[in-house]
């Protein structure tokens, strides 16, 4: 069956594969699957060459922020640590301090605007007034469904200067993107088959991807990660969006759960990992040139962690949830509704502030050159 797009960059977004009625999941699974095939490879190709040769230097010590436990999200970064203590022989070290040690989640921009550490890993939709041009990430439905192109597409936005000008404001420089899969749903009580069934939940969602729930009728919610699983033993929750599927297993949604949404692909959002621009312009210029070369390894480590999870927890899910497959109709008329409406509003809401319409385009250009390549 072919689908109905009346705007060519939503058509976009949602791929050639989705307007013949093939689901995007079909593909992020696929190429997920392919990542952790060569992951090892890869990595110990990256471990042999940071041992190999060898970066001279001074003794310097890093922290970095980070809220929860250590998760696929944090693996790459942690990666990153590994390959930086080995290649300079243990004279340049970074350690992430889980659990909110250093600063709340809310809290990490302001903590490196005041020096306290040298990095953190940041959530876009957590202080959006604080990031404006990184909500971008959060609209739904942009064309970051496969891997490679997200990879390609957020690595360029981490250059772009609205992107960049956003966290200088709080003494920070963009440094390598989280890559967060497509979110899905888990909630508890009777399970939204119809979209008109999303009407009065409360859904824990930020951003774009919040605003494109309120379009079904359901009440967003902005609750930090580590306090969803609470809300939901306090009845003050129906439903939460976020990573599919590591993230809820790593905040303890799947545990609260009664059912799980598994194509509903609304979009994602940023949970990137920043660094202080003080103390990365005080790094000798070869311990900048690690940091900044081993973005990539990370990136890899991030993706091919997120297909571990899911190979592991999917099967889980479907034995203790009841899984929502929404049909091809009705995933047209969620598009439909939510996406280009939701897309002008915040292109509206932002022109003043920054280049919100060449912020948004860029995201799709960008997406254009990764299919090309």
């Amino acid at each position: 069956m072919r689908l109905a797009c009346r705007d060519p960059r939503l058509k976009t977004a949602l791929g050639e594969a989705d307007i013949i009625g093939i689901n995007a999941k079909t593909i992020w699974e696929d190429d997920m699957k392919t990542i952790t095939r060569t992951a090892a490879l890869g990595l110990m190709l990256a471990s042999t060459a940071a041992m190999a040769q060898e970066v001279p230097g001074p003794q310097v010590n890093w922290s970095f922020s980070m809220w929860g436990n250590p998760r696929a999200l944090s693996d790459g970064m942690e990666a990153i640590a590994d390959r930086v203590k080995e290649a300079t022989n243990g004279n340049f070290n970074i350690e992430i301090f889980y659990g909110g040690q250093l600063s709340g989640s809310r809290e990490n921009l302001d903590g490196l605007q005041l020096n306290a550490f040298e990095g953190a890993a940041i959530c876009n939709f957590y202080h959006p007034g604080k990031n404006p041009a990184w909500m971008v990430f959060s609209l739904p439905f942009l064309p970051l469904g496969d891997p490679k192109v997200d990879k390609y597409v957020r690595s360029k936005m981490f250059e772009n200067p609205a992107i960049v000008a956003d966290m200088a404001a709080w003494n920070a420089i963009p440094y390598m993107s989280g890559l967060l899969p497509q979110y899905e749903i888990l909630g508890k009580g009777d399970a939204p088959l119809e979209l008109s069934d999303w009407t009065g939940l409360r859904v824990r969602a930020g951003g774009g991807l919040g605003s494109a729930m309120e379009v079904l009728g359901a009440t967003k919610q902005t609750l930090p990660a580590g306090e969803t699983a609470t809300a939901f033993q306090r009845g003050a929750l129906d439903a939460a969006a976020f990573p599919y599927t590591y993230a809820h297993v790593a905040f303890g949604i799947s545990e609260e759960a009664d059912w799980f949404t598994s194509n509903l692909a609304p979009g994602t959002s940023e949970c990137g990992w920043v660094i202080n621009k003080t103390a990365y312009e005080a790094l000798p210029e070869q311990y900048q040139t690690l940091l900044m070369d081993l973005r990539d390894m990370g990136m890899d480590v991030e993706q091919a962690a997120y297909a571990a999870q899911d190979e592991k927890n999917l099967p889980v899910f479907r034995e203790t949830m009841q899984e929502i497959v929404y049909t091809d109709a009705q995933l047209a008329e969620f598009r439909e509704k939510a996406g280009k409406p939701v897309w002008d509003a915040w292109i509206a809401e932002n022109q003043d502030k920054f280049d919100a319409q060449g912020v948004f385009d860029a995201i799709f250009t960008y997406a254009d050159e990764a299919a090309a390549q």
